[in-house]
């Protein structure tokens, strides 16, 4: 593959905005795209596009910004850091959301001067390889490869000598298999692997703005994505009109044609993703949750998966304790505050959390307390664009966004000059 790294950064960065532009003009056909292989409603879809272009720009102005550093040493010699690129960075993407996931982490390796080989899921491959093709039309050749197949394949790329940093978001088991293949021979791994986000509901906060910032998190994209509320810790004394405003949301979800634009919940990505959601919320109920919603799958042609409420869930069930992926909203009630913030940090996972409480001392505490990459308060779904955060235990590490993904994408080199005309 060629190697860039000796392009001035302008010029890299002039190729990424032409990269954003086209992905921009081609928003529709993605959102089509990504709409017909996993479900997911085309106007989100759409709108998932307009955001790797986003990134895409993102890149390209924060990339011309970062630089080495000048150390204070010998006033006769001169010491500086600069930051090289690795060489080939390899970008493995999930199907739920690809088109984020792809563009940031492609364009900060290519903005610091990698080149990049790129393999989507192979759950749904389609998107993310157009995606590709949009950017490597706006790049020198052989900067950008994309290539399609099934674990092996991955396997493949992880192994490879040349591969010197894997970037991968996806499940936490294949993260971990690609931490191990690519620490074995000396490769960084960056993950973002699955996630069990809670979110705490404090008393004193409106149950209708609990209800539905809890239906936001569980229901957007069917459950399936990586910050999805999949854990809801409401204390008691809000708990029953949080779980009964939460259900009339939930009976009011528009399931159906995700290309419709009154469907508000498409279906689920393909029938193994059904028959997990199915199992964990049959444990649940097995062990004494109850349903209040939903709770089965949907008798129609597809992946259909009724969105569900369960009230009074306990601990130790699957439900509670991996990855659900699926329109679920476990409720379970907890005394007070701290005891919510106790139980949500109770997980093997650690990408995100969300508190709901008008108390800015309560929020502070809840961000000095829970052990996740990103604390969310008053809003499942925000942040603003240029924002890292390391995910902790079992979802992974390293910085997935903003400026200090430019900085994991480059190793640093000490020079040291003295005794020069």
């Amino acid at each position: 593959m060629a190697r860039v790294a000796r392009d001035a950064p302008g010029e890299r960065a002039g190729a990424l905005r032409d990269a954003a532009k086209a992905v921009r003009e081609a928003a529709d056909e993605l959102g089509a795209l990504l709409c017909a292989t996993t479900g997911r409603l085309e106007r989100e879809a759409r709108q998932s596009a307009e955001v790797a272009a986003e990134l895409l720009e993102e890149a390209a102005v924060t990339g011309l910004t970062r630089s080495g550093r000048v150390l204070a040493g010998d006033p006769a010699a001169l010491d500086v850091v600069r930051r090289e690129p690795r060489g080939v960075v390899a970008v493995i993407t999930p199907w739920n959301d690809p088109y984020p996931a792809a563009a940031g982490l492609i364009a900060a390796a290519l903005i610091t001067g990698n080149v990049v080989v790129h393999k989507p899921s192979e759950r749904s491959d389609a998107p993310g390889v157009r995606l590709a093709e949009l950017v490597a039309g706006a790049l020198p050749a052989d900067v950008l490869r994309v290539l399609s197949g099934d674990g092996s394949t991955g396997e493949a790329i992880v192994a490879h000598e040349d591969v010197a940093l894997v970037a991968h978001v996806g499940s936490t088991a294949v993260g971990r298999r690609i931490a191990a293949a690519a620490g074995a021979r000396g490769a960084k791994a960056l993950l973002e692997n699955g996630g069990k986000d809670p979110i705490v509901v404090d008393a004193g906060v409106d149950p209708a703005l609990a209800a539905q910032q809890i239906a936001t998190g569980a229901f957007t994209n069917g459950g399936q994505l990586c910050t999805a509320v999949e854990r809801a810790y409401v204390v008691e004394e809000v708990a029953d009109a949080v779980v009964a405003e939460l259900a009339r949301i939930a009976r009011e979800v528009t399931v159906g044609d995700p290309s419709d634009d009154a469907t508000t919940m498409g279906p689920l990505v393909d029938e193994d993703q059904l028959a997990v959601v199915d199992e964990h919320v049959r444990g649940a109920t097995a062990a004494g949750a109850e349903v209040v919603v939903g709770g089965q799958r949907l008798d129609r042609d597809g992946s259909f998966y009724a969105p569900t409420v369960l009230d009074r869930c306990p601990d130790d069930v699957a439900l509670l304790t991996e990855e659900t992926f699926g329109p679920v909203a476990p409720v379970v009630r907890v005394a007070d505050f701290d005891e919510g913030l106790r139980r949500a940090s109770e997980s093997a996972y650690g990408l995100a959390a969300t508190v709901l409480t008008p108390s800015l001392e309560r929020a502070l505490r809840a961000a000095d307390q829970l052990d996740v990459g990103t604390v969310k308060v008053n809003a499942v779904f925000g942040g603003a664009p240029g924002g890292s955060a390391d995910p902790r235990r079992g979802s992974g590490g390293g910085a997935g966004f903003g400026p200090d993904l430019l900085d994991e994408m480059t190793v640093r080199k000490a020079i040291h000059l003295e005794g020069l005309a």
